[in-house]
């Protein structure tokens, strides 16, 4: 089967070998010498975060690989813990990809790797990928793995910890909209506008994303502008996290961050465990960050977690997929959990046993809800996933399961795609994207 194409439908779900088989295929397609690739086409390098979960898909299939996924990010960690979130692979032409390694410029700052890099990280959801390929095949090999992983992991949550907590209130702080993994969300609007950028700064560049997927479906030029605006504040002051609170345009505390950021030490509190390290700080670590993000970015009006926008000083209104990503989290309170949940099954969402449409990444009820474009609107299964297992740890089997199959199901109609339309389920975005292939595979199996 080629990576590329749907398995046939059988009483409206395809043959679960089929789509396993079809996921493999993908994963195969993308796998680039240590690492996969997201995408052969939008994305030919290796992106932090979609190595985490690719690593979870292919801890079911190719457990080697999967160690090797994380090893190779973690070799391109910087001296000071961060984890970059794109790994630029030398061997690609200049100009495979738009912003490349020319604008990072990364070979020119102190304790950046050998390899180009971006400067900025993703969310910290490896730990978390970590624990789970182990506990996939929880032998010798493995645990070996994770004593290797273990002090690159600690090191990304202490930079974290240290250089991104800008208010000094426990949670981290994101200084660009990619670092939040959904790059143009509504909740980025506000902030976004108070950046100064002219659309026609987009002349001079040659974006390839719009090369390969429709426009209309894309942020756009003035998003872009934005986007450089913002890389050439940072890259200009060497990625020193030090001046963030002195000038730099955009500082947000996101809820899907830090709920990744806290479920990292608790996943961390395993490994050490596991590992001969002591989990006590882990997990004293862990009850401070949900302390912290119920108290800054839990908003009781409305039920949900919101983005907090420090240069606004006030939370930010939209209702994104981003507020109900505190599931992830253990240890969060009843009350809060109890709110998550009716928000997810709310006219918004649409969270069910049994969902007539896939969980969007935007209120679909909102006026400006977007089912085309660019996390404004879109179904994601990262996010299904990350929402799934939240609703899982809390108690909530039933609803976990709807979501399973409406994520299963998206595959089975329009193959691996990288998004989907969230009312008619057709593919969007780049095909045989690499973490809906692995996703996929760990659904299959749960």
């Amino acid at each position: 089967m080629t990576a590329d194409a749907v398995p046939a439908r059988i009483g409206g779900t395809a043959e679960p070998a089929g789509l396993s088989r079809l996921a493999v295929a993908t994963l195969d397609a993308n796998w680039e010498h240590d690492h996969t690739v997201p995408s052969r086409t939008l994305y030919p390098h290796q992106w932090s975060w979609d190595s985490a979960f690719i690593a979870i898909g292919l801890a079911h299939v190719r457990l080697g690989r999967a160690w090797r996924e994380l090893a190779s990010l973690f070799r391109a960690q910087w001296a000071d813990g961060r984890v970059p979130h794109i790994v630029f692979n030398p061997a690609l032409r200049v100009g495979a990809y738009f912003p490349g390694p020319d604008l990072w410029r990364s070979a020119d700052v102190p304790g950046a790797p050998g390899v180009d890099t971006s400067g900025l990280v993703q969310p910290p959801v490896h730990a978390l990928a970590a624990l789970l390929a182990y506990r996939r095949v929880p032998d010798q090999s493995g645990l070996a793995a994770l004593r290797r992983l273990y002090p690159a992991l600690v090191a990304q949550q202490r930079y974290l910890a240290e250089r991104r907590d800008v208010a000094g209130d426990g949670l981290v702080c994101v200084v660009h909209p990619w670092e939040s993994g959904l790059d143009n969300s509504p909740a980025w609007d506000e902030p976004m506008a108070a950046v100064h950028a002219e659309a026609a700064v987009m002349r001079a560049y040659r974006r390839h994303d719009t090369a390969h997927a429709d426009a209309a479906h894309r942020p756009t030029d003035l998003d872009y502008a934005r986007y450089l605006a913002i890389v050439a504040a940072y890259r200009g002051h060497g990625y020193a996290d030090r001046h963030l609170a002195d000038d730099h345009p955009f500082l947000v505390e996101c809820p899907l961050f830090n709920a990744a950021f806290g479920s990292a030490e608790h996943a961390l509190a395993d490994i050490a465990r596991l590992t001969g390290f002591d989990p006590g700080p882990h997990r004293l670590r862990a009850d401070r960050v949900t302390e912290a993000l119920v108290r800054r970015l839990y908003d009781p009006v409305t039920g949900t977690f919101q983005p907090r926008d420090l240069r606004a000083g006030r939370l930010i209104g939209a209702r994104t997929v981003l507020g109900l990503a505190p599931l992830l989290l253990p240890n969060l309170p009843a009350r809060q959990v109890d709110a998550l949940v009716v928000e997810a099954t709310s006219a918004r969402f649409g969270v069910a046993e049994r969902m007539d449409r896939p969980l969007p990444s935007y209120d679909r009820t909102a006026p400006d809800f977007e089912p085309l474009r660019y996390w404004r609107g879109p179904s994601w299964l990262n996010i299904g996933w990350l929402v799934r297992r939240g609703l899982t740890v809390h108690g909530h089997p039933e609803l976990a399961a709807g979501l399973r199959r409406s994520m299963i199901d998206l595959v089975a109609g329009a193959g691996c795609h990288e998004y989907f339309h969230p009312d008619t389920g057709a593919g969007l975005g780049s095909p045989a994207f690499g973490w809906t292939a692995a996703l996929l595979l760990d659904l299959l199996a749960a």
